[in-house]
C-alpha cells in the first residue's frame, strides 16, 4: 500500500503494509495538505501525514474522518470537550499515529462522520478544517444578526466565513492574495473594515492578532483560529485591555450535547457545494505528493487548499 511519509524532511511516497488492528477500514478518496503538515516536515514524524480526508467503507458508504482518537475516560473526553483529551497530540492521526494521505486508514469507528448523499467525495476531506471554523464559532459565541470579520484568506480564514454565515452572521474578509479574495467573494464575503461584535483571526501572526484587536468593537470578541508555530507571539495588552476584548483560543473540534463539530461542518458542506470549488484549488495523485507538497507552500501562485487523491 502507498503511503506519504517524511524521509529526509520531504514528503515521500513509500510502500506500507495495509493497516491492521482495531477500527473501521477506509479506503481513501481525498487528503487536504494542512498547513500544519508543511511545518510537521521538519519533525521528521515516522507516521503516515494526513488529517484531513474522506472516503468509503468496506460497504461502499461515502464519509468524512474526525482525525482523533481520545482516550474517552478523562475529564474532557466525557464532558464533550475531547479535543482537550489528556492524551494531547499523540491522539491526532496524521501526527502521533498513521493519518489518511495513503491508500487505505483504519480509524476508530467513533470517528467516522456520515456524509450527506450528493457531497463530492473530492471535496469532503473539507470537512475537517471546517469542523475547525464551527468549533471556533461556537466559542465565540457568534450568533444572527452579529458582524463578524475575518482576518487570513487561507482555508481556516475561508471556512471561518462559511461557518459564522451559517450562524445567521454577515462576514467580511481580509485575505493577503488574489486567489484568497475571489473565493472570499465568492462565497459572500464583504470588504473589511472595523467595529466588529466577533474578529476571527486566522493567519497565525502577531500581526493579525493586533489587527484583529484594533478592527474588533469595544466590549467585542477576538478568536483565535491560526496556529501560532514561532515562538513568542505576541499580544496587544493596552488595547485590549482598554477596550476589554474577550480573547478566545480555539482548538480542534469537540462536541456540545448531542451534536459534533464535525458533523455541524458536514451538514454545512452539504448545504453548500460551492466551498469546494472556491476552496480547493489544485488536486494531485498520491503518486505526486512532493509536487503537491511544494504547491501548497506557494499561496502567492495561487494555492488555497491543496488536495491528494489516492
Amino acid at each position: 500500500m502507498r503511503a506519504v511519509r517524511c524521509v529526509n524532511e520531504m514528503p515521500t511516497v513509500v510502500d506500507v503494509p495495509a493497516p491492521s488492528g482495531d477500527g473501521v477500514r477506509v479506503k481513501v478518496a481525498s487528503a487536504g495538505i494542512c498547513g500544519s503538515d508543511l511545518h510537521l516536515l521538519a519533525w521528521n514524524l515516522p507516521a503516515t501525514f494526513g488529517h484531513e480526508f474522506a472516503g468509503t467503507l468496506p460497504d461502499g458508504t461515502p464519509v468524512a474522518v474526525e482525525p482523533l482518537t481520545p482516550c474517552g475516560r478523562c475529564e474532557a473526553c466525557t464532558s464533550g470537550a475531547y479535543n482537550l483529551c489528556v492524551l494531547g497530540p499523540a491522539m491526532v492521526l496524521g501526527v502521533a499515529s498513521d493519518g489518511g494521505m495513503a491508500d487505505e486508514c483504519v480509524v476508530p469507528a467513533s470517528a467516522i462522520v456520515p456524509l450527506s448523499s450528493g457531497v463530492s467525495l473530492g471535496d469532503a476531506c473539507l470537512v475537517e478544517p471546517i469542523a475547525v471554523s464551527v468549533h471556533g464559532v461556537r466559542r465565540g459565541a457568534v450568533r444572527g444578526g452579529q458582524r463578524v470579520g475575518v482576518i487570513g484568506g487561507g482555508t481556516i480564514g475561508l471556512t471561518a466565513l462559511v461557518a459564522a454565515q451559517a450562524a445567521g452572521a454577515t462576514v467580511d474578509l481580509l485575505a493577503r492574495h488574489d486567489r484568497q479574495r475571489d473565493a472570499a467573494q465568492r462565497l459572500g464575503a464583504g470588504e473589511i473594515g472595523d467595529g466588529y461584535d466577533v474578529v476571527f483571526e486566522a493567519a497565525g501572526t502577531s500581526s493579525a492578532i493586533a489587527d484583529a484587536v484594533e478592527r474588533c468593537r469595544p466590549g467585542g470578541t477576538v478568536v483565535l483560529l491560526g496556529t501560532y508555530w514561532e515562538p513568542g507571539t505576541e499580544i496587544p495588552g493596552q488595547m485590549l485591555s482598554m477596550k476589554e476584548i474577550t480573547l478566545v483560543p480555539s482548538s480542534m473540534y469537540a462536541r456540545v450535547g448531542p451534536s459534533r463539530d464535525v458533523e455541524v461542518a458536514a451538514s454545512i458542506l452539504a448545504a453548500r457545494p460551492e466551498i469546494g470549488p472556491a476552496l480547493i484549488t489544485h488536486r494531485f495523485p498520491l503518486d505526486a505528493a512532493r509536487e503537491a507538497f511544494d504547491t501548497a507552500r506557494d499561496r502567492a501562485a495561487g494555492a488555497i487548499k491543496v488536495v491528494l487523491e489516492p
